[in-house]
């Protein structure tokens, strides 16, 4: 049985990784940490044991501990502050706890001298803006980052890189594009649009108003299950010190994807722009190639992006009705 340690266990990537575990029939023993207890029960499977530990990665002697007490075959490293707009307003916070707490990670298992795998999870915002005639998007591109977050995103992948050349790690890298699905909080914005438009329909909330930021910018989604799909498929197949693109390797704006929820929902929306939606400096296109993924593990995605937002208004249905 294999060792999965799984920083920001609590999130929303991590309770379908487990899923895809347990579907897979996959035995594994998994030790999640996060700074919030996880609102889904992980006691419920037959083929995967959890066991959950709150901590703060911040903290080096207790991160220490953890490794050397649970000996993870691999690392799943999700724990970040994941929001763009947060650390255009907190960028000091944004950075050193998105570089620190990976940080005090590898420096664990480097003292402990652990033959263990790690998969550093980085994002496509490390690319920055584009010109449109690069897309899609190859991990070759230079990088230019244009926020905080985006910036610390960059940093773990250099520190990502240093301790394998450096160190001998055994690290390989993402730059992982946006993933939706259901349980997605509406802090995202594809997930903020579903709830907005669902409590529209059941409840007349809104006046069809449609409360969003720059709907022009193109992004590329692909389902969370896909994502960590690609997830487990390069913890087991990857190489060593090699950084992938996950993504769908489509783009679409999100005055598409508004559209796609309106036919869904049989609904119209007027769209309000919320200037305190805007950021400082988008990226204006971030589409990504996913050959070399596809070549080096046989991934492809499985969810169209109907599916997911069908399954994203289903959920929101529920929860609403619920509240």
């Amino acid at each position: 049985m294999k060792k999965f340690l799984i920083t920001g266990f609590s999130g929303f990537v991590s309770r379908y990784f487990i899923e895809y575990l347990e579907e897979n029939e996959i035995r594994a023993f998994i030790k999640g940490i996060d700074v919030h207890h996880p609102d889904f029960n992980s006691g419920t499977f037959k083929h995967v044991k959890c066991d959950f530990e709150r901590i703060d990665l911040l903290d080096k002697g207790k991160v220490e501990n953890i490794i050397f007490e649970f000996q993870p075959d691999y690392v799943l490293h999700l724990a970040s502050f994941s929001s763009v707009a947060f650390s255009w307003k907190e960028p000091n916070i944004s950075f050193q706890n998105n570089t620190n707490i990976f940080l005090n990670l590898l420096e664990a298992i480097r003292k402990l001298n652990i033959a263990t795998r790690i998969l550093s999870v980085g994002s496509s915002e490390e690319y920055g803006n584009v010109d449109p005639v690069d897309l899609p998007l190859t991990e070759n591109h230079p990088l230019r980052p244009v926020s905080p977050y985006a910036v610390a995103r960059v940093s773990q992948e250099l520190l990502s890189k240093i301790y394998a050349t450096g160190y001998g790690l055994d690290i390989l890298m993402t730059r992982s594009f946006n993933h939706i699905g259901p349980h997605q909080k509406d802090v995202f914005v594809v997930s903020s649009f579903v709830k907005q438009m669902v409590e529209m329909k059941y409840n007349g909330a809104g006046a069809n108003k449609l409360i969003a930021g720059d709907t022009t910018i193109i992004r590329d989604f692909t389902d969370v299950r896909d994502v960590v799909s690609a997830y487990y498929m390069l913890l087991t197949m990857g190489k060593k010190g090699e950084v992938y693109n996950v993504c769908n390797g489509k783009g679409w704006t999100l005055k598409d994807i508004i559209e796609k929820i309106c036919d869904a929902l049989d609904i119209d929306v007027e769209i309000v722009p919320n200037p305190g939606l805007f950021r400082p400096d988008d990226n204006r296109a971030i589409v990504g190639s996913n050959e070399k993924l596809r070549n080096a593990v046989k991934w492809a995605p499985k969810y169209t992006l109907e599916d997911t937002l069908n399954e994203m208004i289903a959920y929101w249905q529920k929860q609403i009705n619920m509240a």
